[in-house]
């Protein structure tokens, strides 16, 4: 076995200081990205080394913000994957809702919500599925990150052209009002079912008792074990019939016990126990996966170097 390099431990040095004098984990992240980010900010302010730059952020405390907005990348968009969110509203809010009565609250996380577009996005679903009114009623969609920039953004819910670009026409003339040039905000009646707030993954207690927890393409940039601890509190927080949607870089396939697939294709998972969640989608005819088919194997291996390239590509935007 070989010795740690000096490097890698005075990695580990800076995040340990980062977590003990500005509560601001970063160890449960993949060590390469980390030291890929952080080296980023390293020769943005032309300092050597790891233990360079943690003497560097002793003596200037403004560098703190910096660093965090260099690691806290935010890659995010209104219905990024279309097909996904077609099949969201089409399929699974109808069955979320056949499992309730009418006057049943919704409760919906969107973990790792950046600046907001995918949580306003559920929002414009889930009213456009029932109605704004019966909306405002029964749905609170939670959105949280622990980006503090990104918060602010989503708080607010002021978008350029561009970026509500990929909102249907119809949705943005009903959910966005021009707010000055080259903005727009979204809808405020619909925005107060929105709750925005900041919440680590790691540290902080999971909101509980969901219907449908959104946490896309954010998992990748853990580690296993970080990932897994993640997991089981996103099994403690959803309901017996709640669903998890992940983004396209996850397919929790070491996770069975936890989660299973019910469309491993929109990366769609409900709880492993309860297989009544798929029988509920099969009957409104959504196609569940309940068993292992033919070729499912093949399959999976196909899935999994295909998504290892989309990762690796991610990885190599965001540097």
């Amino acid at each position: 076995m070989t010795n740690r390099s000096s490097n890698d431990q005075s990695l580990d040095d800076l995040l340990e200081y980062l977590k003990n004098s500005r509560a601001f984990d970063l160890t449960g992240y993949k060590p390469s990205t980390i030291s890929r980010r952080i080296t980023r900010r390293l020769q943005q302010v032309e300092v050597a080394s790891f233990s360079d730059y943690q003497d560097y952020l002793e003596v200037h405390p403004d560098e703190f913000e910096q660093l965090f907005n260099t690691v806290l990348i935010n890659i995010t968009s209104f219905f990024r994957d279309p097909e996904s969110w077609d099949a969201l509203s089409r399929d699974v809010l109808p069955a979320i809702l056949a499992g309730k009565s009418d006057n049943d609250a919704i409760r919906v996380w969107c973990a790792g919500c950046s600046s907001g577009e995918e949580a306003f996005t559920l929002a414009m679903i889930w009213a456009d599925k029932l109605g704004v009114d019966r909306f405002l009623r029964r749905v609170k969609i939670y959105a949280t990150d622990v980006d503090d920039d990104a918060i602010t953004k989503a708080r607010h819910a002021v978008y350029t052209a561009k970026e509500i670009e990929p909102v249907p026409e119809n949705l943005q003339k009903r959910y966005f009002q021009k707010s000055g040039r080259d903005r727009y905000t979204f809808r405020a009646d619909v925005r107060r079912a929105v709750i925005v707030g900041r919440h680590d993954l790691i540290r902080d207690a999971p909101i509980s008792n969901l219907d449908f927890l959104s946490c896309r393409n954010t998992l990748i940039y853990f580690n296993a074990e970080t990932q897994a601890r993640i997991l089981g509190r996103f099994h403690f927080a959803l309901n017996r019939a709640g669903l998890l949607f992940l983004g396209k870089g996850e397919l929790l396939l070491t996770h069975a016990s936890l989660f299973r697939p019910i469309d491993l294709k929109r990366r769609l998972f409900s709880k492993a126990d309860q297989p009544d969640v798929r029988e509920r989608l099969s009957a409104l005819g959504f196609e569940p996966t309940t068993s292992t088919p033919a070729g499912f194997g093949a399959r999976i291996k196909s899935e999994i170097a295909k998504w290892d390239k989309v990762v690796r590509a991610a990885n190599i935007r965001i540097e």
